[in-house]
């Protein structure tokens, strides 16, 4: 059944407080995958009103299939889900960096028990070698004997601090290991001689707010003037929004609530987001990845914004509770609303301008036109992280982003205009 005909029966049944479930489909019966005990949840796939698109083979193997490949962030949420898909493209090594060692140990053991069973729905892993290397990405002479020893050919880097509030109240910390930290990895991946290098950005980046948003366009901005001053190295990044079951999304938080009895807490009535699941944006990424010449900024197509609201009564009417409202104030799950957090917007954005976006051959991959700066003037404010990081200075900090980042203007969004929803359609 097509997820269209899926909400169909959702809305039709939307007065109804039952709960909705999947039975498995004839070809998962037929192959054996499930039995017809296996029936589930809805998805929330179903919530996103988003069909998927299968991927293209040849952009997924081009920078993995046969070689050493390796992934900073490993243990995070799209670091981890680049890690099983780049398994399922057979590379010869595939080398797990990060800077939790639970996080690394998890991933670790998942990607060793595919190994162990040696075929997982027809896919042989038991000739990759797995590595699992915890570190961080401001260790540039580390990064550079491990990228040498271990022979990497493509990197993908998902190492980022991300919690827009958590960075806003260490915006140092923040902005060092997502912008410095970048300048570490992609500097030792030059000299390393590494044929391709991924860097894994956010909507936040556009016009950001916030720190975070800031310190992952500057972070674009390392790339770019790297990527100009470089021959070798294939340098690109790709920027989309929200994936949905993160870590701190809002999805397992409303579902969470949700098994508490409510209430379900929202920022904003307004407030808006793109969204994806994890392993769409992760393939995506491989894919965009391997389209790059050197420089693109790629946007992944994040279909049409969603309501927050709506998608927390959405999920609500899916676990077959009633929202407690006004109108129905003997329900199950009330939502309440408690303010925008520091730096937090209304609507993301995917893009600067809507005329600096161009379609690629992918129907889910643009590329934006991004302005760059030459790299020695990004140069000259990385070398003064450190010591203004000593001295407390976000004044100088933000002045920075003020200076690079086109857009940035620090507050919340009261303060900040509302986007044209037609610029937003761009990329739907």
């Amino acid at each position: 059944m097509s997820r269209g005909r899926k909400k169909q029966i959702m809305d039709s049944l939307s007065g109804v407080s039952v709960k909705l479930k999947d039975l498995p489909s004839l070809r998962e019966l037929a192959d054996e995958i499930v039995t017809v005990s296996h029936i589930r949840p809805v998805d929330i796939l179903d919530v996103l009103e988003r069909e998927t698109v299968e991927p293209v083979a040849e952009l997924l193997q081009k920078n993995i299939t046969g070689k050493n490949v390796l992934v900073t962030g490993a243990g995070g949420s799209i670091g981890s889900e680049l890690c099983r898909q780049i398994m399922k493209n057979k590379p010869a090594c595939l080398v797990l960096y990060e800077q939790s060692e639970y996080a690394l140990y998890t991933i670790d053991q998942e990607l060793r028990s595919l190994v162990a069973s040696n075929v997982v729905s027809s896919i042989e892993y038991q000739d990759t070698e797995i590595v699992s290397i915890i570190g961080s990405v401001g260790n540039e002479k580390k990064l550079i004997n491990i990228f040498e020893k271990y022979h990497i050919k493509t990197i993908y880097h998902a190492a980022a601090y991300k919690h827009v509030p958590i960075v806003e109240s260490n915006p140092f910390e923040g902005t060092i290991n997502n912008t410095k930290g970048t300048y570490h990895c992609a500097c030792a991946a030059i000299k390393a001689h590494v044929d391709t290098f991924v860097l894994i950005s956010t909507d936040k980046a556009v016009r950001p707010t916030n720190v975070m948003g800031a310190s992952k366009r500057l972070a674009e901005l390392v790339c770019q003037g790297l990527s100009q001053s470089n021959s070798h190295t294939c340098f690109s990044m790709v920027r989309f929004g929200n994936v949905l079951g993160s870590s701190g999304s809002v999805v397992p938080l409303f579902t969470k609530q949700i098994e508490q009895g409510g209430p379900i807490t929202i920022t904003h009535p307004d407030i808006t987001r793109y969204f994806m699941t994890i392993p769409e944006a992760a393939s995506l990424v491989i894919q965009a990845g391997a389209m790059a010449f050197g420089g693109e900024v790629f946007v992944l197509d994040m279909g049409a914004p969603v309501k927050i609201v709506d998608l927390a009564k959405r999920m609500i009417r899916l676990t077959g509770c009633e929202l407690k409202d006004a109108s129905n104030p003997n329900g199950d799950i009330e939502i309440v609303f408690t303010g925008l957090r520091p730096g937090e917007k209304l609507y993301e954005e995917l893009i600067i301008g809507a005329d600096n976006i161009e379609t690629t051959f992918h129907p889910l991959i643009m590329q934006a036109m991004e302005h760059s700066f030459p790299l020695e003037d990004i140069e000259a404010i990385l070398f003064e992280f450190i010591e203004r990081s000593k001295q407390h200075d976000t004044q100088w900090l933000k002045a920075q982003f003020r200076t690079f980042v086109e857009g940035y203007r620090e507050g919340d969004e009261a303060d900040v205009e509302k986007i044209d929803i037609e610029m937003m359609d761009v990329v739907s």
